[in-house]
This record gives C-alpha cells, sequence and structure tokens, in this order.
C-alpha cells in the first residue's frame, strides 16, 4: 500500500464523498456562525481533508480547522446524505496526532494525563479530596481574595470559581459498590460513574444512585471501569480510547443487567459508540455491540422505569441547555422534557436556539478558551432572553460552561445552573408502588 493510499485510509477519504457541499450545515455549525470561515465549517472541514488524502494540501493546514472544531456533531442532523463526519473527525484527529511532533516534557506530560490520570478511579479520588481539601480549609477563599487563582494557566481560575462543593475522603471512600430499593426490585442497572464525573461532581453520582434506587432499581457500581475514553478520541489518541472501551466492556459483562446508566451526555455519547472502534464481525465487535444496546442516559431509565413521584413543588421557571453529544449522538431528546414536566411548580421555557452548543465541548472550553468563550457568549444572548432562573442540562461540561456563562453576565444572584439529577432530587422524589419488573 503506498504512502498516499495509506494516508486516504486514515482519513477515510472514501466517506468524504457522501458531502455534495450543499451547506446545510453551515447555519447548524457554531464555530462557522461564530468564526465565520468556511474553512471552521462542517464542508469547509470534509473538504480540506479531501484536499490533504489526495495531496493538494499538507497536513499541517488541517490542523487549525479540526482543532477548532467542537465534535457537536449538530451537523450530522441536518446534513441530506447522511455524511459520517464522526468518522472523518476522528480519522483526522487521529491521523494529526499520529504525525505531530512533540517535545519529551510534552509526550511525558500527555502520557501521563491521558494514559494514567484520568483512566485511573485512584487518581480522581486524589483530584477530588484535593479540591474539598482546598475547599474546605479556607484556602480557596483566600486565593480568591488575594487574586491568586488569576495567574493559573489555561483560564483555569474561571473553572476554579464556580466547582461545586466537594465531599470529604470519608463520604468517597464509604460509598457502597450495591445498593437495593427499599421493595422489589424492578430492574437491575449498573451505574457508569465516569472520571471527571465522579471526581467532581460526586454529589450528582450520589443523587442519580438515589434517583434509580427510589425508581425500583437495584444499582451496581463495577470496581473494575474507567474512563470512557472520550477525552482521548478528542485527542486523536484512538488506540487509547479502544483499549479503555476494552477494559470497561470486561467490567460490565461481569453483571447480567438490564441497563448500562449514565448521567453525563458526553460520556454516554462515547459508549453507545463502542462498537465503532473494532471490526465488523470480530469477536470484540459483538461484545460491544452488547454493551452498546444496553446503554441509557438516567432520564430514558427514569421515564422507562416509571417508579418516582415528585412531592414538592419546584416553583422555579427555567430554561433548558441540551447537551449535544446527548441530542446529536445518543438520540436522547424527549425523556428529559417528561421527567421535567412531571415535577410540580416548575415552569419551563424554551430556548429559542436549544440546541445551538455552549461551547464545553470535552476540553474544547480549556485549550481553545476564546472560541469558547464567543460560543457561550451567542448562547448567554439566547438564555438572557428568556431569564430563567436556572438552566438545567445533563452534561458536566455543559454544567461547568453555563455557571461560567452565568458568572459572564453577573447574573449569579438570579440565576443558577443544575443538572438534571439535582433538580429532580429538589422535588423530593419518593417511590411509586409498583410491582411490574423490566422483561428481561
Amino acid at each position: 500500500m503506498s504512502n498516499i493510499q495509506e494516508l486516504q485510509r486514515k482519513l477515510n477519504y472514501d466517506k468524504t464523498f457522501d458531502c455534495v457541499q450543499c451547506g446545510y450545515c453551515l447555519p447548524a455549525c457554531p464555530t462557522y456562525e461564530t468564526m465565520e470561515k468556511e474553512t471552521h465549517s462542517p464542508r469547509g472541514r470534509i473538504n480540506m481533508v479531501k484536499m490533504v488524502a489526495e495531496g493538494k494540501a499538507d497536513l499541517e493546514d488541517l490542523q487549525e480547522p479540526i482543532d477548532k472544531c467542537l465534535g457537536c456533531m449538530a451537523c450530522t442532523t441536518v446534513c441530506p446524505t447522511g455524511v459520517e463526519y464522526g468518522a472523518i473527525l476522528e480519522g483526522a484527529k487521529e491521523t494529526l496526532e499520529d504525525n505531530q511532533q512533540k517535545s519529551k516534557p510534552q509526550q511525558k506530560a500527555e502520557d501521563f494525563l491521558f494514559g494514567t490520570f484520568f483512566p485511573s478511579s485512584s487518581w480522581m479520588n486524589r483530584l477530588g479530596n484535593a479540591a474539598w481539601l482546598y475547599q474546605a480549609t479556607g484556602l480557596q477563599k483566600a486565593a480568591q481574595a488575594l487574586k491568586l487563582t488569576t495567574v493559573a494557566p489555561l483560564h483555569l481560575d474561571k473553572f476554579e470559581k464556580v466547582l461545586p462543593k466537594q465531599p470529604s475522603p470519608n463520604e468517597r471512600k464509604n460509598r457502597p459498590q450495591r445498593v437495593f430499593p427499599d421493595g422489589p426490585s424492578t430492574a437491575k442497572v449498573a451505574f457508569f460513574t465516569g472520571c471527571v464525573m465522579d471526581s467532581t461532581f460526586y454529589r450528582i453520582n450520589e443523587q442519580t444512585i438515589e434517583l434509580l434506587r427510589l425508581a425500583g432499581a437495584e444499582v451496581i457500581l463495577p470496581e473494575a471501569q474507567t474512563c470512557c475514553g472520550a477525552l482521548h478520541a478528542h485527542s486523536g489518541k484512538t488506540k487509547k480510547s479502544r483499549e479503555l472501551a476494552m477494559e470497561n466492556i470486561k467490567a460490565f459483562e461481569q453483571e447480567d443487567v438490564d441497563f448500562i446508566v449514565n448521567n453525563a451526555g458526553g460520556c454516554g455519547a462515547r459508549l453507545v459508540e463502542y462498537d465503532h472502534l473494532f471490526e465488523s464481525g470480530s469477536d470484540w465487535h459483538a461484545r460491544a455491540k452488547a454493551f452498546t444496546n444496553k446503554v441509557k442516559d438516567i432520564s430514558e431509565v427514569l421515564v422507562e422505569l416509571d417508579g418516582l413521584e415528585f412531592t414538592k413543588s419546584v416553583n422555579r421557571v427555567i430554561t433548558y441547555q441540551p447537551s449535544c453529544h446527548m441530542t446529536n449522538v445518543q438520540k436522547v431528546v424527549a425523556p428529559p422534557r417528561q421527567l421535567m414536566d412531571q415535577v410540580p411548580g416548575l415552569q419551563l421555557k424554551e430556548l429559542n436556539n436549544p440546541d445551538f452548543c455552549c461551547g464545553s465541548a470535552g476540553i474544547y472550553n480549556i485549550v481553545n478558551y476564546e472560541d469558547s468563550m464567543d460560543i457561550l457568549d451567542r448562547k448567554m444572548e439566547d438564555v438572557t432572553t428568556v431569564q430563567p432562573e436556572a438552566i438545567v442540562t445533563t452534561n458536566p461540561g455543559c454544567l461547568l460552561q453555563m455557571k461560567i456563562g452565568i458568572e459572564r453576565e453577573k447574573a449569579g444572584k438570579h440565576m443558577e445552573a443544575v443538572h438534571l439529577v439535582e433538580l429532580l432530587m429538589e422535588a423530593a422524589p419518593t417511590s411509586k408502588e409498583k410491582t411490574t419488573s423490566i422483561k428481561r
């Protein structure tokens, strides 16, 4: 196989021909809307991939257009020809990663972050415990008062400011690996805790488990589970992402469950596409397919179990910011709204353009901060027209991003951002009398 043929294979060159350059994707693309450049649109990126694959442009010309892509997949929902943009994007990211020259310190840092830090529950717990110590000792207040946080690299001071309150190390340590409902179990589920979700949004994970338990489910937390691999895929590290997928498949195969539940739109989007990582017809593809068939967002499972009653009125005006990956990849649209409709006293005001990305996109808002803020500002313009008391979302990245958006608008006194799970718990859920089990 020649070098050009190998390059074309890696870039999924054959899939680029499905794009007819119609431009339907342009108004759906957040980066095209904010940057107003053809190279920062799905159509422009696909054309650039094709030019590189044909030797008409250098690989370096592809770097910025691909780096600036959010990967929100909004383009795939409006494409009339079914272009597999996700496959083209991941192929381009992997090719760029494989050909990038890095210094030894940079390579060592990346090896630690992607190979050790994110996949390790021990390291994630250390991160959460360090954040708890930072808050509990008063260091956070002191650092903010003395403006020491402003010297943090990558605008991390903006994220530090909206960091949720962390649980103590003892609270983390004492979490059971299996919980049971008070009455008969109507379903057996395994909960995917996530890496960032469990380290930073531990309490939302705890509330997720409690909602499932109240709804009648036996909930299992497989100890061997690891990072979903989404951050690795976003960074072009497909091989490592595949390895993590294999670890998770093996971990969740240990229990015969009805559902594999997640509460993070980005994680869920990666989990439901595990079968794409393996050759069709292979043993791993079959195992991955069996895994993905069970993956569900928490909202889907709660709607299906129909085991909750909300006993407290939540008299607030809210708006809903859907997770792009949950909407465009998992195809979960109705369940979150169905649950919000069940909460007494709640008034939902829809955004004018709810499917416009918030600009979080994994670690995009860290590595492309200014571009991310341009997109967030566009989103917040929409939010301010609705004037909600709370913005509800279903993904940790979106949640942090919307909190930052509220800070940027100086609206913190009358507006907050919450996860759907937090909102449901605010309505004091109790178990319905129910005897029907999920058919297995």
